[in-house]
């Protein structure tokens, strides 16, 4: 297959775009202005004069960042690279900042002397796991520990590398107030407007999360990690520490796991389902039958098993993600907790 050359070119650009811009509403800021140099370089530059370009020129699938993200896997790669040390990138990685030059010709003689490790890298889609998302489930935790006053068993759809798995064992700053676990592995400064939750800390007594391709936070962690924005250090350092206590979710369709997961309620406990920016990738079928089984068990929920559904997910507002919540015994009407940052940023509470 070959295709428009442009093709390439305008994907990196995109991509470049939403490196520089996707700022929180709070703070005037860039995103990442070494991505966007990266990929404005990567636009501007790349030939399809080896093997290694041309399969990336002629990429047969949907290459956009809306598709399956040739950009993204490629400066992954890259970043790959400088997290081991197997070529010499150091010098025009941050800290640093070099022209385009410099940049450019480094780029260059990676793309040449570790094609063939690039080449693999590139091979399976991009794959995250954004432990800030879980200041949303903190705040979330302790609103339901205030509500039902129980233990929680918890289940996560759609669980990566298992790094949200252990959400209530972080901790939150809030308006200068701490949530979540009192001595905890990490914790969350998200930018924070609103009412806080109460204080109730929540305590999870069983935890389990699937995945249709789940990473080993161990055996994975480089790929985890090349993911990350190599100007972000503090995100670096979040992910570095969620990795150490982080077990591996189950391999699986996430409705076909929840399932037996759902089968008898659990007396004396609350069951809390969630999952942030996973469910709006499920399939239609998968998402209808997913939703039929959770009201389902909702109906057999009391007063002392009660089931709670909670969802960080796009929807057709901004900005971010709606944070919102179901809850058996009753009707399941949704409940609106606020807006949340895609990677967790800020948080707009409103909950009642």
């Amino acid at each position: 297959m070959t295709r428009d050359p442009d093709d390439l070119r305008a994907a990196f650009r995109v991509q470049a775009v939403n490196c520089a811009t996707l700022g929180s509403p709070f703070m005037a800021q860039l995103w990442s202005p070494f991505m966007a140099q990266l990929c404005n370089l990567l636009a501007d530059q790349l030939q399809p004069d080896t093997a290694l370009t041309r399969r990336m020129f002629n990429w047969a699938g949907d290459l956009t960042p809306g598709g399956e993200s040739v950009p993204l896997r490629v400066c992954a790669a890259l970043h790959a690279l400088r997290l081991e040390d197997r070529v010499d990138l150091a010098d025009v990685y941050p800290p640093y900042s070099v022209g385009d030059i410099r940049f450019w010709k480094a780029i260059k003689h990676a793309l040449v002397i570790e094609a063939d490790f690039i080449n693999a890298f590139i091979e399976s889609p991009p794959q995250t796991n954004e432990v800030r998302r879980s200041a949303a489930l903190i705040a979330a935790g302790h609103w339901l520990g205030a509500r039902f006053n129980l233990p929680m068993v918890t289940s996560e759809l759609g669980a990566s590398a298992g790094l949200n798995l252990n959400w209530d064992r972080y901790a939150m700053v809030a308006q200068g107030q701490k949530l979540g676990a009192p001595d905890p592995i990490l914790t969350l400064h998200p930018d924070w407007d609103g009412p806080l939750p109460p204080g109730t800390t929540p305590q999870v007594v069983e935890r389990a999360g699937v995945d249709l391709n789940p990473l080993d936070p161990h055996r994975d962690s480089l790929r985890l990690r090349a993911y990350l924005w190599p100007d972000q250090p503090e995100r670096m350092a979040l992910t570095t520490a969620a990795l150490a206590p982080a077990r591996m979710p189950d391999k699986g369709d996430a409705i076909d796991w929840l399932e037996p997961r759902l089968a008898r309620p659990r007396d004396g406990y609350l069951h809390l389902i969630y999952h942030t920016i996973a469910w709006q990738y499920f399939p239609p079928a998968v998402q209808a039958r997913g939703a039929a089984l959770i009201n389902a068990a909702g109906l057999r929920a009391s007063d002392t098993a009660p089931l709670a559904w909670l969802a960080m997910e796009g929807d057709d507002k901004t900005p971010g993600a709606a944070l919102t919540l179901r809850i058996w015994p009753g009707d399941g009407t949704p409940i609106q907790l606020g807006r949340v940052d895609f990677h967790g940023r800020w948080i707009r509470w409103t909950a009642p």
